[in-house]
């Protein structure tokens, strides 16, 4: 069976996907990703991939293309969801030529699209084949893979598609205790994927009996926002008594100055690994963030910033697992209750028993097998 993902192209969206595809391949199954911009960085996991956009980079694209649309979406407040689906549509559009060309040339018996991406539903259309839904996290996907195929009927014509179908099997990842189910719903284990490192010998270290916490804000919202919410919580860590790792990426932290003793600053390391360490964990709201937070059954203290983060800070709130906030929100007390709230620990192990009780993505092979019959 060859099967084609599909992805918005972007980590946060086409990871997720990636503990399908090695299940698919480890079945003996051909995978091909299709993707621009970051997402291409999925080869780095062992899968083929195709450009689909060769050259293009997200931010600047967006930046030349709808500038006051992401305005809009990065003004502090509440976000009009026509806002965002317009911009799903706007990329939609834009790539699902590259998209289509390269499911024309794959042939492939399945194709499985990211929630967002719902470029990948008109090529299977135009192919005749089946396609499976992936979501990435806690957003619902039916209703907005409904909404986006809406304001995109210029582009299936240019394809030669005048539908597609309107039920659509939908892998969805979210533990079922934080959601309201998926219509047509196959619930599958989130593996969190984070790329492959070699991890530094501090983190394969027995762990110190002090607590640890693990402080990310994903792979764009530093870029975007800039180090504000990192610089309060260095300057309140000094009063916690815990270690905190700030495993920001790739991002210039001069901007902090001197840190306290307790403040360990990374760089980049696989959050799976550094939060198997923690025992609270700190972040911007992204699914893939949220998710592995909730795998590693530890407590969260989230500060959603935009997209579809504060749909996960409300599933982690609601739920119990941890706490929703905002940078200015940072101080010791909050800090102090998110080490030491012992309720709220439970809680979040308590999730992380309900993960593993979900069916893995291997078991989801033979169910994908049939559909592409």
């Amino acid at each position: 069976m060859r099967v084609l993902f599909v992805s918005y192209p972007a980590i946060g969206h086409v990871f997720p996907t990636v503990p399908l595809a090695w299940a698919l391949r480890a079945a003996g199954h051909e995978v091909l990703v299709a993707s621009a911009g970051d997402a291409l960085e999925v080869a780095n996991a062992g899968l083929h991939v195709a450009d689909v956009s060769p050259g293009f980079e997200l931010e600047p694209f967006l930046q030349s293309t709808v500038s006051e649309l992401m305005a809009r979406l990065r003004t502090p407040g509440d976000i009009d969801p026509v806002d965002g689906l317009t911009l799903f549509a706007h990329l939609n559009d834009h790539l699902a030529d590259g998209i289509v060309r390269t499911a024309d040339a794959f042939r492939p018996d399945l194709i499985v699209f990211e929630q967002i991406f719902v470029s990948g539903l008109i090529a299977a259309a135009r192919l005749g084949v089946p396609a499976v839904q992936h979501n990435f996290g806690f957003a619902r996907g039916t209703q907005l893979r409904e909404l986006t195929v809406s304001m995109l009927a210029e582009t299936m014509a240019r394809h030669g598609v005048d539908r597609v179908p309107d039920r659509v099997p939908t892998i969805d990842i979210a533990p079922p205790s934080m959601v309201e189910p998926e219509r047509d719903g196959w619930s599958m284990r989130p593996v969190p994927y984070n790329s492959g490192a070699v991890l530094p010998d501090w983190l394969l270290e027995e762990p110190k009996r002090r607590r640890r916490v693990g402080v990310t804000l994903g792979t764009a919202t530093v870029h975007i926002n800039g180090l504000g919410p990192v610089q309060r919580l260095a300057a309140a860590a000094a009063e916690v008594d815990a270690e905190f790792v700030l495993a920001l990426g790739e991002v210039d932290t001069t901007a902090l100055g001197e840190l306290p003793s307790n403040v360990r600053v990374v760089g980049w390391v696989p959050l799976t690994a550094l939060l198997q360490t923690c025992d609270a964990a700190v972040h911007h709201g992204g699914a893939g963030t949220t998710l592995a937070a909730l795998n590693a059954g530890v407590p969260q203290l989230v500060l959603p910033d935009g997209a579809d983060r504060h749909i996960n800070a409300e599933a982690v709130r609601d739920r119990g697992a941890g706490l929703l906030g905002t940078a200015d929100d940072l101080g010791a007390e909050v800090l102090g209750q998110l080490l030491w709230d012992e309720k709220m620990s439970a809680v979040a192990r308590e999730v992380r028993e309900e993960i593993r009780t979900m069916p893995s993505p291997v078991s989801l092979v033979a169910r994908l097998e049939e559909l592409a019959l």
